[in-house]
This record gives structure tokens, sequence and C-alpha cells, in this order.
């Protein structure tokens, strides 16, 4: 009689001894089967079965060691790079052109290229093509050339030039231009929007260079110094970008991402510790003064014929002694000079009168007189002057006028 552990163990035995049995046959299986798809390789090679090529070893082929140069696989891959940003520097750069400022020889200067900076076709018409750029680019010049795309040079004339808002605008020979840049919208950019600034940052040696960024900021605000006196005479209303503009991008283009010009850039803040702040004069602000200079040669601005001080720039002691203002106006713009049978002459205004509101609008200093002056009044408009005389407060009304140059 046998015991229940022994049966179990000789049946234990009997089927570790099939398991082993079962192992050794799949085990031999698997290694005839990898050999047969090894020799089939290279008859399903050049039958097209396979996806890639097999090439065989130099020693396969009977070549001598290092002869071969071909590699075991070859691969071609074409990628299309063509984006909305391609697009529109297509559809301008070609309307984007290098200026070049030549001086003449004098005591102070040897002459010759003083600078360049870049500008921007805008305008085909009647055998003749106009080009916008900044006033400091082309300022002092006695002779202007305009680089094209293609490196030709042709000579420019200086229509007209405006150092406030610091552009000017050339006309040269329209049969050297091929193609003229869209005036986009300014008003309607938006901060973060994709925008790509075109010219020739540090002269002609890198003629049509282009960078990308977006607009970090609308209206802003930058103080412009005009005669280099150190107090500012002007409040630029700028569009903000962090596109790169260095020297010799001024005048050039920055682009939406429709390819339209939506500003000319003008100005960058140099300084070690900011980067990345170009500054570019919106496009619907620039074109009624590119419309003037083109026309007249000059901007037609109203006129009140005034000499001005802001109250922020006069002593103290002088605002009640000379100017006898109340203690509480301690902002405004004094009239230091009157033009004679000027707006303002016939209008009855006198020195050391200080203007404080126009049309009901707070005036705190010069710069907000003559932006508002600039921006929202035309020649024959008339105009609300309220300013205060010998301590009393007064308002009169004024004709605007076009100033006799």
């Amino acid at each position: 009689m046998g015991y229940y552990d022994d049966h179990y163990e000789a049946h234990g035995q009997t089927r570790r001894k099939r398991r082993s049995g079962s192992f050794l046959s799949t085990l031999v299986g698997a290694v005839l089967g990898g050999l047969l798809v090894l020799m089939s390789i290279p008859a399903l090679s050049r039958w097209d079965v396979l996806p890639y090529d097999v090439v065989p070893s130099q020693e396969e082929r009977g070549e001598p060691e290092g002869e071969s140069e071909a590699p075991a696989v070859r691969q071609s891959v074409s990628v299309d790079v063509t984006t909305a940003v391609t697009k529109a520097i297509d559809q301008v750069s070609d309307a984007v052109v290098g200026v070049v400022n030549i001086q003449e020889a004098s005591f102070w200067s040897q002459g010759g290229e003083a600078g360049v900076g870049s500008g921007v076709i805008y305008k085909n018409a009647g055998g003749r093509a106009f080009i916008v750029t900044n006033h400091h680019v082309v300022e002092n010049a006695s002779q202007l050339e305009v680089s094209l795309k293609d490196g030709t040079r042709v000579p420019a004339k200086l229509l007209g030039s405006d150092v406030l808002m610091d552009l000017a605008v050339l006309e040269i020979d329209a049969k050297h231009v091929k193609k003229v840049a869209e005036f986009g919208d300014s008003d309607a950019v938006k901060p973060g929007e994709p925008v790509i600034a075109i010219g020739n940052p540090l002269g002609l040696q890198f003629a049509g260079s282009v960078t990308q960024g977006i607009i970090s900021g609308t209206n802003r605000t930058v103080e412009v110094d005009l005669d280099q006196d150190g107090a500012p005479d002007w409040n630029a209303e700028v569009l903000q970008t962090d596109a790169a503009i260095n020297p010799g991008n001024s005048g050039g283009a920055l682009v939406n991402i429709k390819g339209q010009v939506i500003g000319i850039n003008s100005m960058k803040i140099a300084q070690e510790a900011v980067e990345g702040i170009g500054f570019a004069i919106p496009i619907n602000t620039a074109i009624p003064i590119i419309s003037d200079l083109e026309k007249y040669g000059q901007v037609r601005r109203p006129y009140m014929g005034v000499e001005l001080r802001s109250l922020s720039d006069i002593p103290s002691y002088h605002l009640q002694a000379t100017l006898h203002l109340p203690p509480n106006v301690t902002e405004g713009a004094a009239v230091i000079q009157v033009v004679p049978m000027s707006p303002a002459a016939q209008a009855g205004l006198k020195q050391f009168d200080v203007i404080v509101a126009l049309d009901g609008e707070k005036i705190r200093n010069v710069l907000d007189l003559r932006k508002y002056l600039y921006t929202k009044k035309s020649i024959g408009d008339r105009m609300e002057v309220t300013f205060y005389r010998d301590g009393e407060k007064r308002t009169v009304t004024m004709k605007l006028t076009r100033e006799s140059y």
C-alpha cells in the first residue's frame, strides 16, 4: 500500500519531465524560425517587400575595407517652412530700403556718409516713388541716396521733414521700384500681437534684417528733447515692441502678421539696464504728417502765436510776485511773449497770462498745450482759452490760423 505523498511526488516528476520536453521543443522551433527569417531577408529585399533597403557589408560585397561610403539605410525628408511670418516678410521686404545721409566736408567734419538709416516706399505715382523715414536720419544732409533691396543706390530728393514727429518724406525715380508697402491700422493693434521689424541695423552691411517680437504696449508716451537743452519739448505717443530695433533700423517698418506697416521705427532706449524695448510711430499718427510733407514740404499745424513756459519751470517766488497767481494754482503754461497780429494777440492774450485750460480741458504744462493744439485742433478752428491774469480767471475765444514761415 502506498502513501498519498508518494503518489503526489511521482506524479509531479512526470509533469516536470513533460514541461522540460515542451521547453526544448519551443527553443528548437524559435532557433529554426530565426534562421529561416535571416536567410530570407536578402530575397525579400530584392522583391521590395521590406520597407527599407538592406545594403551588404564590404566583406559580403568583396570590397576592400574603407572603400564604401554608402549608409545602411537612406531616407529623404521634405519640410515646408512657409509660415504667416515668412509670407508677411515677402509682402513688404522689397519696399524697405536703406537711406544714406551724405554730408559735405567742413571745418568740424571730413564729410562723406554721415550715417545710414531705413525707409519705407509707400507710394508710386506719376513716375515718382515716395519714401517715409525719420527726420533724424536725413538731418543736415547735403545729399541723400536710397539703397534698394538688390543693392542698387539711387539719388533721392528730400520733399519735407518734421522734427516734432521725427518724420521725413523722400522722392526717387519710380523706375527703380517694384513694390510699395501697404499701411495697416495702428489703432487696431493689441498688446501681445506678433510684429516684425525690418530695416538696416548697423548700416547696409545687414540690409533688410528681420526681427520678430510682440506689441508690448500701445499709447505709450515718451518725452522728447528736441533742442537738447535737457528739458522735454514734446510727448511722443508711440507703440512699444520687444522686437530688436538697433541703430540703422530708424525709419524702417514695423509690420503686423498681415504684412501691413503699422508703425515707423523711430527710437530705442539705449541703456545697459534696458533690453527689449523699442518704439515706433503709429502709422495712423504718421499718415497726416506724411501727407503734408509730400504735398507742402512742411506740416501745416494750427498756430496760436505765443511763447510759453511751464509753471513747473518757473521759480515759485515769481508765481505770486510776477504772475500774481492764487496759491492753489501751480500748474499751467505762462505766456512769455505774444507775436503781434497772431491769433493770441487778436484774442487779447498778454505777457504773463497763465493758460490753465483749452476748450475746458485742463492744461498742466507746455507739453499738454502742444499735444491738445496739434492733435485735437485744425487750422481755422475756434478754441476757447481759459487763463489767469492778475489773479483773475478769464476766458477768451481765438481762431486758429496756419503759421507763416
